[in-house]
């Protein structure tokens, strides 16, 4: 299969890559603005409560299928469950290629966030910045140009392995990505209205719950995690047989809920100290994240000039931990299936990835053709267009088929075995009762939303 396919270092490797997938701009902005439209607290309490019972599971389900088979998706799927079962591995495949494509477009607008705030840290904030945004949307040039730079980044580690790679740059990355957000909820918890803004975010109102907000914690903690897209099966298929897969998980999922909390607790804090600011919450949620914080650092927050270079690197490395966990889950795929050297298979998995995402950035605006490409309704656009396949269907046809696979197909012996522990203990009926039956429940009822209409891209 392509040579000797690398191994995490350490359990604390393994972990922080894991999180670092998992950890991206959907914990940094969309996290806090589902609490702040669906109860506050009420809808964090829904949220931790689909994080155990359903998060936690899938992702010890798709590690578990990556450790025993040591392949990834495609051929772990196949080795496991036959070749019927392959077209699971296939979708994640593809569901990691159409994310990545156009994640990446999005994250190189962190670069140009980054060296703006610098620009601004030193030289002042310009009154019509914000204005700035839609001609850059559509200045293909730039596009092109920071979707390559980010591109080229993600590809590099990818191409480092598993090790020297993904595992080194994640020590670094995690770390920082952390020390940065911690320093953010100090000074934000220093804003008169921070008390007001814990007390929305951490009490849980239930009758302030709309009936849709139940689903919609379900779904953020399925789609914060990372998974139905392979990730975790290609990096479980590099993790030890003496690492616990369920401590291991454990760990991976309480780190990613931790920065999606404290990422909530800065935004909450922000909200209820900045006159004006809740109204602006309800507009994109991109132009939130690229618009407006950049306006508050620079003319409301104390300290603007320092907090606003950082936090862009904050989300420079959160979307480039997961643009990496992407890329692997393409370049494993030709390892372990086509027996390519690693090198090639980053090589030629960037490359057609790369084809994608340009067409992706030159669909802001900069191309009529791609723009105005319309697929499903209301979302217009290249980019929108597989941002919306990805997440209503690709990502939760893919969890319920990991679901119905670890649950359903594989032996209860060998699960219990992968998972260290008693096959009828309390721990493995639990285990097998959440996916079983809770999952693909909760994931149908989200494929229900999609098809009456709700959007969870």
């Amino acid at each position: 299969m392509g040579g000797h396919r690398g191994t995490w270092g350490s359990q604390a490797g393994f972990i922080l890559a894991a999180a670092g997938s998992a950890v991206g701009l959907g914990n940094l902005w969309k996290f806090p603005y589902l609490c702040w439209e669906n109860g506050g607290g009420a809808f964090v309490a829904t949220y931790l409560g689909a994080v155990v019972v359903l998060g936690l599971p899938l992702m010890m389900a798709e590690i578990l299928v990556g450790r025993r088979a040591q392949a990834s998706a495609v051929p772990a799927f196949a080795a496991l469950g036959g070749p019927a079962w392959s077209w699971l591995g296939v979708l994640g495949v593809l569901a990691g290629v159409v994310i990545l494509a156009y994640y990446t477009v999005i994250a190189g607008w962190s670069i140009r966030s980054f060296v703006l705030c610098l620009e601004w840290s030193f030289g002042g904030y310009p009154p019509d910045a914000g204005a700035r945004f839609p001609a850059f949307l559509a200045d293909g040039p730039q596009q092109v140009l920071l979707t390559t730079v980010f591109s080229f980044l993600t590809a590099f580690v990818v191409y480092r392995g598993v090790g020297a790679g993904i595992e080194r740059a994640s020590k670094v990355m995690m770390p920082v990505l952390f020390a940065i957000l911690l320093y953010l909820l100090v000074t934000a918890l220093r804003l008169p209205g921070a008390g007001e803004g814990l007390r929305h975010l951490l009490e849980p109102r239930f009758q302030d719950l709309p009936p849709q907000g139940v689903l919609l914690g379900v779904g953020q903690a399925f789609f914060s995690l990372s998974l139905g897209l392979g990730a975790m099966v290609a990096y479980g298929s590099y993790l030890s047989p003496q690492e616990r897969i369920g401590r291991t998980a454990a760990w991976v999922v309480g780190l990613d809920t931790a920065v999606a909390l404290i990422a909530a607790m800065v935004m909450f804090s922000l909200l209820h100290s900045i006159p004006g600011l809740p109204d602006r919450v309800s507009g994109s949620t991109v132009a939130m994240l690229f618009v407006t914080l950049p306006e508050l650092f620079y003319t409301q927050m104390p300290g603007g000039t320092i907090l606003a270079p950082l936090f862009y690197v904050l989300v420079a490395f959160a979307a480039l931990t997961s643009t990496i966990s992407l890329g692997e889950v393409a370049t494993s795929y030709l390892v372990d299936r086509r027996n390519l050297p690693r090198g090639r298979a980053t090589i030629l998995s960037a490359s057609v990835i790369w084809v994608g995402s340009v067409a992706c950035a030159l669909s802001l605006g900069a191309v009529p053709a791609l723009s105005s490409l319309r697929v499903f309704a209301g979302k217009e656009g290249l980019l929108a267009t597989l941002d919306h396949l990805a997440a209503n269907w690709m990502l939760p046809l893919g969890g319920l088929g990991t679901a119905l696979f670890v649950g359903w197909h594989l032996p209860a012996a060998a699960v219990a075995s992968e998972l260290g522990i008693r096959e009828g203990s309390p721990a493995f009926v639990l285990f097998r009762w959440a996916l079983r039956v809770v999952a693909p429940l909760a994931i149908l009822g989200l494929l229900i939303l999609v098809l009456t209409g709700r959007d969870l891209s």
